[in-house]
């Protein structure tokens, strides 16, 4: 989710500190949760800030841009390979393991086709 604009903070701020309501009034006013409104006046007294705090982050990608490219070439050289295919194939060539699922999300990420093969659908 997006953090809220430094506008509607200040506002909310401004709001406040002339005493145009209670906080459950104020979060009602601004369509904001109460919890929002607490955290921002906490943050507000305890740091003199509204703006939003950094992203903390998140996960790191399983694969560098490298070993993308190389299971890009996997695809390339045969498209009807199955994920636990291409698993065990990217295995071999970088020395990594990692799941069907995410080999899935990263084939779908890099916008990747696939050619279904009837023939071995029909076998499974």
């Amino acid at each position: 989710m997006k953090a809220y604009s430094v506008d509607l903070r200040q506002k909310i701020i401004d709001a406040h500190n002339q005493r145009e309501g209670s906080q459950r009034q104020l979060a009602k006013r601004f369509r904001v949760s109460l919890t929002f409104i607490e955290n921002l006046l906490k943050r507000y007294r305890t740091d003199g800030t509204v703006e939003p705090r950094a992203h903390g982050g998140g996960r790191l990608a399983k694969l560098s841009p490298e070993q993308e490219t190389v299971l890009a070439s996997l695809v390339e050289e045969d498209n009807d390979a199955i994920l636990v295919e291409l698993c065990d194939r990217l295995e071999q060539r970088v020395g990594i393991r990692i799941s069907r699922a995410t080999i899935g999300r990263i084939v779908q990420k890099l916008k990747l086709t696939r050619k279904k093969n009837s023939a071995r659908n029909g076998a499974r």
